[in-house]
Order: C-alpha cells, then structure tokens, then sequence
C-alpha cells in the first residue's frame, strides 16, 4: 500500500478566510487558497482544481499502462480533467468530472480508445469520485 499525505491550513471565515495548502513531496508549499479563489477567480488555487490537476495526471498514468499492455508504443498523453462544482441544496457538491486527453502512439486506433474508456473507469482519482466522469478523447 501506498500513502501520501497533502494538508491544509485555514484561518478565519469562510469568505473572509485564508488557507494554505502543501503537498508531503513538498511540490505544493503554502500555496494559497480561499473563498475568493475558488468562487471569485483571485489569484491562488483551490480544492477542486487540485483534484483536476491530480485525476488528469491519475487517468493519464492509468491510460500509459493500458495502453502498454495493448501493444501501443511511442506514447503521448495530454489530459484535463474540469472538475464542476454545484449548488446542492444548502451546500455545494462535486456532480461531474470531465476529462479532456489527446493520446498519439504506434498502434490500433479501436486498441487506443479502448484502452482510455478502461483508464477511465479504472484510474483510482475516478474510483473515488462519486461523480459522473466523461471523456472526450482525440486520437492524434
């Protein structure tokens, strides 16, 4: 099994507020994060671009090793993933995760699509979201 670690500070409000988030590799140190980041576009980051950011490199790891064992060779992935935050009721909740990728490599078409509905469904990122995950995929 393995275990890595992300944390947050926060201190105040919620709108008046501030975080800080950092990473156990040490990749993401203080980095800023609030209510204005996320709803207002302020500079800084927030919880669901992180978790874009982590299942487009979670799906594309996943798509690189389904797509070894189709025989595809000479690889490239490029992957998005927009992460929609929602009004649910008096809260918010996280309904749809939508990937975006464009994969070139040596090999069958019909094997690479394959391959990257399989990633999709098999990344661990899109396990753990109880959301509606798509795909839309360019064969370069």
């Amino acid at each position: 099994m393995v275990t890595k670690t992300g944390s947050a500070k926060w201190q105040g409000g919620l709108k008046d507020g501030k975080g800080e988030v950092s990473t156990e590799s040490g990749a993401l140190s203080a980095q800023p994060y609030g209510f204005g980041m996320r709803f207002e576009d302020q500079n800084g980051t927030n919880p669901e671009e992180l978790l874009g950011a982590a299942h487009a490199a979670c799906f594309s790891m996943a798509l690189s090793k389904e797509l070894a064992e189709a025989g595809i060779t000479d690889v490239s992935i490029e992957t998005s993933s927009a992460i929609s935050l929602d009004k649910d009721g008096d809260g918010f909740s996280i309904k749809t995760a939508a990937l975006t990728s464009r994969v070139s490599g040596s090999g069958d078409r019909a094997a690479i699509e394959k391959a990257a509905e399989g990633a999709k469904t098999g990344c661990p990122l899109s396990k753990l979201m109880n959301a509606d995950v798509t795909l839309d995929l360019t064969v370069a």
